[in-house]
């Protein structure tokens, strides 16, 4: 089931404790384009759907990944797009927006979204336990 616009973005904010639904909007548009170039298949498909509309077509359409990145270069690239960002609030903005998203994907969606994604992204996600 489709999570509404709303409801994501009032979590996104509320996890990211942005004080604008507009930060939480721009963190959530960085991050998800970031994590679609690293998905594939069937399970980018899956996750999409689980997603508001506007966000599942940023995650099915991004631009390739030339390479995997870690977790660690993940969260530079997002702080690389935001503007302002550093490193450390890049952290927050993709931990907000991952586990709300995790949240919306299920335990057992998440489980495969992670088995595509480098060793570390379960720690991002909010899910230590999915660990591969």
């Amino acid at each position: 089931m489709r999570l509404p616009w709303q409801t994501f973005l009032d979590r996104v904010q509320e996890r990211g404790d942005y004080d604008t639904p507009h930060e939480a909007e721009r963190a959530a548009r960085v991050v998800l384009a970031l994590l679609g170039a690293h998905l594939v298949g069937d399970v980018r498909a899956a996750l999409a759907a689980r997603l508001p509309e506007t966000f599942a077509v940023i995650l099915l359409n991004p631009l390739q990944a030339a390479e995997p990145l870690s977790p660690e270069r993940f969260v530079r690239a997002t702080a690389a797009w935001i503007e302002g960002a550093t490193e450390r609030t890049a952290a927050w903005d993709v931990s907000a927006v991952l586990s709300v998203t995790a949240d919306a994907a299920g335990e057992e969606l998440t489980a495969q979204t992670l088995l595509q994604l480098p060793p570390g992204y379960d720690l991002l996600f909010g899910r230590p336990h999915l660990s591969p």
